[in-house]
């Protein structure tokens, strides 16, 4: 039996990966590839936007970091193939990677590296990359400050020093560490970044009034509603419904508190 693929998906599919034809499972599962591809490589793919859609490059980011927060190691091997195929550079990917470590901790992030380093090894890419720190442990704080100010807006400048006394060095470590860490490096804005942690907590489910934060921080960015929107669809295929609806909820209280 050969699976009925539409030609848009098709067509994609080799985009993304040259020489899928050959892949196994259309041989061993061709009812589940042309329900999936016809889905996720069209239906998905093409949706219709009153504003536009993604572009390639955003969009393969928003599911490197979805699979990366709902832990889809394999499926993120390949698609790190096809991201690099549609646009998202090196850097790009390698820091998306770097930044999840923040939200969901080494442990969950440690396979993710390793994995890819070795798809960029096997791409030929020369490794280290170039270097994008663009902060010391004498200004990671500060620094870490400044961005959450930038993408929060003034009321942060002086939360890395509330809270009770017993747990105060934790939102110091937010500052210095998880902002002024990794979201000052380069590779990727504060925009871009602020996506790919909605991405990240979306996927991971469980964190709801962080992603709602962050849904408010993307649209001060300017990622607005109706981008989130179009980032959740794109990822519908990657996380399944129940969390794609979770987080649209998450998007839908962040635009109310916005108003």
């Amino acid at each position: 039996m050969q699976p009925a693929i539409t030609d848009a998906a098709r067509a994609c599919r080799e985009r993304m990966s040259p020489g899928y034809a050959t892949s196994s499972f259309l041989e061993t599962d061709p009812e589940f590839v042309e329900r999936f591809d016809n889905f996720a490589f069209d239906e998905v793919l093409n949706a219709e936007s009153a504003d536009g859609d993604l572009d390639d490059r955003m969009r393969f980011m928003a599911i490197l970091a979805t699979l990366l927060g709902c832990q889809g190691i394999d499926a993120y091997r390949g698609f790190l193939h096809a991201a690099l195929e549609m646009g998202v550079t090196p850097v790009e990917a390698k820091e998306i990677v770097y930044q999840a470590t923040a939200y969901l901790g080494i442990g969950r992030v440690l396979p993710f590296l390793q994995a890819t380093n070795e798809v960029l090894a096997e791409r030929g890419v020369a490794l280290p990359l170039e270097p994008q720190a663009r902060t010391t442990p004498e200004t990671r704080l500060e620094a870490g400050i400044q961005a959450q100010v930038d993408i929060f807006g003034e009321d942060m400048r002086d939360f890395w020093q509330s809270g009770p006394e017993d747990r105060r060095h934790i939102n110091r470590w937010l500052a210095g560490n998880c902002f002024g860490d990794w979201y000052t490096r380069g590779g990727l804005d504060l925009a871009e970044r602020e996506m790919v942690t909605f991405c990240f907590l979306a996927a991971q489910g469980g964190c709801e009034p962080q992603l709602t934060s962050h849904a408010a921080a993307n649209m001060r960015l300017g990622n607005n509603q109706a981008f989130l929107v179009k980032v959740v669809s794109q990822c519908v295929p990657y996380i399944g419904y129940p969390r794609s609806l979770n987080a649209l909820r998450c998007v839908d209280e962040a635009a109310q508190q916005a108003e």
